[in-house]
C-alpha cells in the first residue's frame, strides 16, 4: 500500500519544500508517484529512468504507442530537451499554465520514451509544489494522469485509490476543482512547425492558447 502525504498549504500557496523533495528523493529511486498540479492528479516518474517509465505505462494500463508528456521547472530546461520553434516571449506568455507544449524532441532525451515519435509534449504547471518537485528531481519528469486508460481524470486522490496501491507514494494536495473544466486537463498543441500551431486536445486553456498564438502571428493548422 502506498502512502498518502499531504501537500500543505500556506497562505493559499500549495507546497513544502521538505514535502518536494521526498517526492523528488521517491522519483530519484525509480518509484512511480501520484501529484497534484494546476490541472488534474497525475503519475510522475523519471524520463532518464527506462524502468520507471514502463512501470508508470503498466500502471496506467496505456498502450506504449501512446506518448507520455514531460515535466521541467523552467522555460530554460525546455531546450535541452525539444527543438523549441517560438520566442521566449510566446514561452513564457503560456508558462507556467495549463497548457502541453509539443516539439521535436533532441537527442538527449530517453530514446526509450515514446520511442515510435520524434516530438514530445512539455509541461510548466502553475502549481508550486509540482515545480519545486521538478526543479529538485534528476532530470525531467513524465507526466500523464492519474487514471486509468480510457478512465475519466481525477480531481481527488480518492477518485484513483484503485491505483494506490501500485503507487509509491501519493502526494495529496486537496481537491484541485469544482467544474467539468476542471478534469479537462492542459491544453495539448503542436508547435514543431515554426509558425504554426495544431490543436491536439483543447483541454481547459483553449481560448487563453489561441489567444497568444494570433497576438504573435501564429497561425493554426488543420
Amino acid at each position: 500500500m502506498s502512502k498518502i502525504v499531504s501537500v500543505p498549504c500556506k497562505n493559499g500557496v500549495l507546497g513544502s519544500v521538505e514535502i518536494a523533495r521526498l517526492a523528488a528523493s521517491a522519483l530519484s529511486d525509480g518509484h512511480v508517484i501520484a501529484v497534484p498540479t494546476d490541472t488534474i492528479y497525475g503519475l510522475a516518474a523519471l524520463v532518464q529512468n527506462p524502468t520507471a517509465v514502463n512501470k508508470l505505462y503498466d500502471i496506467k494500463g496505456r498502450d506504449y504507442n501512446k506518448p507520455i508528456s514531460i515535466c521541467v521547472a523552467k522555460t530554460d530546461h525546455i531546450f535541452t530537451w525539444a527543438k523549441v520553434t517560438v520566442s521566449d516571449c510566446v514561452l513564457k506568455k503560456l508558462l507556467p499554465g495549463p497548457v502541453t507544449l509539443v516539439f521535436n524532441r533532441k537527442e538527449l532525451l530517453n530514446k526509450n520514451f515514446n520511442p515510435e515519435t520524434n516530438l514530445v509534449g512539455v509541461r510548466i504547471p502553475n502549481h508550486m509544489f509540482m515545480r519545486s518537485v521538478c526543479e529538485l528531481s534528476e532530470g525531467p519528469i513524465a507526466l500523464t494522469s492519474a487514471n486509468y486508460s480510457e478512465e475519466k481524470s481525477t480531481v481527488t486522490v480518492e477518485e484513483f485509490s484503485h491505483l494506490h496501491s501500485s503507487l509509491h507514494t501519493v502526494f495529496d494536495g486537496g481537491r484541485l476543482g469544482n467544474t467539468t473544466e476542471s478534469r479537462l486537463g492542459s491544453t495539448v498543441a503542436d508547435l514543431s512547425i515554426a509558425g504554426y500551431y495544431k490543436i491536439l486536445r483543447p483541454g481547459c486553456a483553449l481560448n487563453f492558447l489561441q489567444e497568444v498564438m494570433s497576438e504573435n502571428g501564429i497561425i493554426q493548422r488543420a
